[in-house]
C-alpha cells in the first residue's frame, strides 16, 4: 500500500509529546512491512537549524487563507528509509514553539494549520505519489477528511484514497471561533451540528471524527473510555455514534532507539538477561543529582510533562506523607506553572532526598529510567502513555493509575503472577499511598525484586504488532472508501 502519514509533529524533527514519537515510529515498522509510506509535516523554526532536510523540492502550491494568496514550498529529508516531506511557509511555521509559547497558543493556529491541510491535498499530485490511504494525527489534520468530502469529492487523484484519523488525545480539538471557517474558504453548509460545528466553536477534531473513513485511538482502553461522559471531552455521542468505526491500537516503542543493553547515555548498559549494570546506574544517577549514595534505598522517579492531566494533584496531595517514606524522588519535567511552583518549593527542602529538574534533558532521562526502581504515573487519564512502557524497557517498575493504556500495559504484581508493576484505581493520595506501600515491601525483598525487574524488561512493546493491526485498519479504510 501506499501510505501517507500526515502529522503536525514527528520525532526527532520536531517534538512537544507522544504523538511525535508515533510519527516517527510507525512509518518505519510499516516500511518494514513492505508498504511505501511517506510522511509530510511543517517545517518549524527548530527544523531549519539542524542537518535533517536533504534538499529543497521543485514543488510550489498555491493556499488562500484569510484572503490572501499564499505560495508554499517544500523541502524533503529522511528517517530512515521513510521519505519525509517538509512544508515551507515561513511566516506560519518559522517560529519559537510549535502552536504556541509560554504566554499561550498562537492566535492563528486555524489559519496556520488550515493552510497546512490545504496544501498537503495541493501537493501531492504534483509530488506524484497517490496515497491509498492518508493517515491522519489529531485535530491538526483534522480538516484533511472534510475537504476531502466536500470541494474535493469529485476528485479523482482521491477518489480510491482512504482516511484514518488518530486520535492521541481528545482533550484537544482545535476549538475556534465560527468565522474561522469563512477564513479558511470553508463551505457554510458544513457549519452545523452533523459537520464542524462545536457549541457555537469551529472544531477540527469534529471535523475529522465525522469525516474520515475510520478513527483509531492509541490503546484499547483509552477507546472504551472516551465512548463516556467521564472521558469523551463533549465528543462522547460522535464517537458512539462511530463506534463501528473506531478502533483501539496500543503504541509501541522504538526498541532500538530505547534500549539499554545499547544506549550511549548510561556508562553501564544492561538488559533483562543480564541486569547487573542497573545497580551501577541507579548510583551514577545518585552522584549526578546530588542525592545520598545508597544502593538500598529505592528510587521514585516521574519524568513527566507537568500538567494535571498526568496526576500531579494527587502527587501534591500525597507529598508531605510520600516523603516520609524511606524512598529517594527524582522529578525532571516542565509545564503549567502551578505545578512548575509547586515543585520549585522542593528543589532545596531535601537535597539528600529529592531531585527537581525542572526543564527536559534527554540524557538525564534516560539515566533517570536506567537508575530509577520504582517509576511513578498518577495520571487521571492516559490515551497511551509511553513513559511507562520506556520504564518497563529499563527496569524501573511502573507504580500506575489504572486508566487508558496504563491498564492495557501495567498488571499489579500483587494480584498477577506475571505482574510487572503496582496499579491503583481512586484518584486519591490515599490509594497512590497505599500502592506505594505496597511496592516498597515488594522492594525490600531483594530476590522477589530481582525476580520482577527481568520480568518487566522481557515484555515486548515493539512497533511490529501495533503495526500489523495498523495494515488492518488501512485496508479496512480503503473497502469502506470503495463502498
Amino acid at each position: 500500500m501506499n501510505i501517507l502519514l500526515v502529522a503536525s509533529e514527528v520525532a526527532p524533527f520536531a517534538k512537544t509529546g507522544g504523538l511525535a514519537d508515533v510519527a516517527g515510529a510507525l512509518p518505519q515498522a510499516l516500511a518494514h512491512l513492505g508498504h511505501d509510506v511517506r510522511i509530510i509535516m511543517p517545517y518549524y523554526h527548530s527544523i531549519s537549524e539542524k542537518p535533517f532536510v536533504t534538499k529543497r523540492l521543485k514543488v510550489t502550491v498555491e493556499v488562500e487563507i484569510a484572503g490572501i494568496k499564499r505560495s508554499v514550498g517544500f523541502f524533503q529529508g529522511k528517517l530512515g528509509e521513510v521519505p519525509v516531506y517538509f512544508l515551507d511557509y515561513p511566516e506560519f511555521f518559522q517560529r519559537e514553539g510549535l502552536y504556541g509559547t509560554a504566554s499561550g497558543d498562537y492566535p492563528d493556529n486555524a489559519q496556520r494549520f488550515g493552510l497546512f491541510c490545504r496544501a498537503v491535498l495541493e501537493a501531492l499530485p504534483q509530488l506524484k505519489f497517490r496515497p491509498d490511504v492518508l493517515h491522519l494525527n489529531d485535530w491538526q489534520t483534522g480538516l484533511i477528511p472534510v475537504l476531502l468530502r466536500s470541494e474535493r469529492a469529485a476528485d479523482p487523484f482521491y477518489a480510491r484514497t482512504g482516511t484514518v484519523m488518530t486520535i492521541h488525545n481528545l482533550g484537544y480539538q482545535g476549538l475556534f471561533p465560527a468565522e474561522t471557517l469563512t477564513e479558511l474558504g470553508l463551505d457554510p453548509g458544513l457549519f452545523h451540528i452533523e459537520g464542524l460545528e462545536y457549541y457555537d466553536q469551529l472544531s477540527f477534531l469534529k471535523g475529522g471524527l465525522f469525516f474520515s473513513d475510520l478513527i483509531t485511538t492509541v490503546s484499547p482502553s483509552y477507546c472504551r473510555e472516551i465512548q463516556t461522559p467521564a472521558f469523551g471531552h463533549g465528543f462522547e455521542g460522535i464517537l458512539r455514534k462511530r463506534r463501528r468505526e473506531l478502533v483501539g491500537i496500543l503504541n509501541g516503542i522504538d526498541c532500538q532507539q530505547w534500549n539499554p543493553a545499547q544506549d550511549t547515555a548510561l556508562h553501564s548498559p544492561y538488559s533483562a538477561t543480564e541486569p547487573a549494570g542497573k545497580a551501577q546506574n541507579k548510583l551514577d544517577l545518585q552522584q549526578q543529582l546530588g542525592l545520598a549514595k545508597d544502593s538500598h534505598r529505592p528510587i521514585l522517579a516521574m519524568v513527566t510533562r507537568l500538567a494535571t492531566q498526568k496526576g500531579l494533584d494527587i502527587l501534591e496531595a500525597a507529598w508531605p506523607q510520600l516523603i516520609k517514606r524511606p524512598l529517594q524522588f527524582v522529578l525532571l519535567g516542565d509545564g503549567e506553572e502551578k505545578h512548575m511552583a509547586f515543585f520549585r518549593r522542593l528543589q532545596d527542602q531535601h537535597p539528600e532526598q529529592v531531585s527537581i529538574t525542572l526543564s527536559f534533558d534527554d540524557t538525564l532521562a534516560r539515566r533517570i529510567y536506567a537508575g530509577s526502581d520504582l517509576f511513578l504515573m498518577p495520571s487521571h487519564y492516559e490515551p497511551c502513555g509511553l513513559g511507562q512502557l520506556i520504564a518497563l524497557r529499563y527496569g524501573a517498575i511502573p507504580l500506575v493509575r489504572r486508566t487508558g493504556g496504563l491498564a492495557d500495559t501495567v498488571f499489579d504484581a500483587d494480584k498477577n503472577p506475571q505482574g510487572n508493576g503496582f496499579v491503583f484505581m481512586a484518584p486519591t493520595a490515599k490509594a497512590l499511598l497505599r500502592t506505594l506501600d505496597r511496592a516498597l515491601k515488594r522492594y525490600s525483598d531483594h530476590d522477589d525484586w530481582a525476580q520482577l525487574v527481568p520480568r518487566a524488561m522481557a515484555g515486548d512493546f515493539s512497533w511490529e504488532q501495533s503495526a500489523q493491526r495498523y495494515e488492518a485498519v488501512y485496508r479496512r479504510a480503503q473497502e469502506v472508501k470503495g463502498e
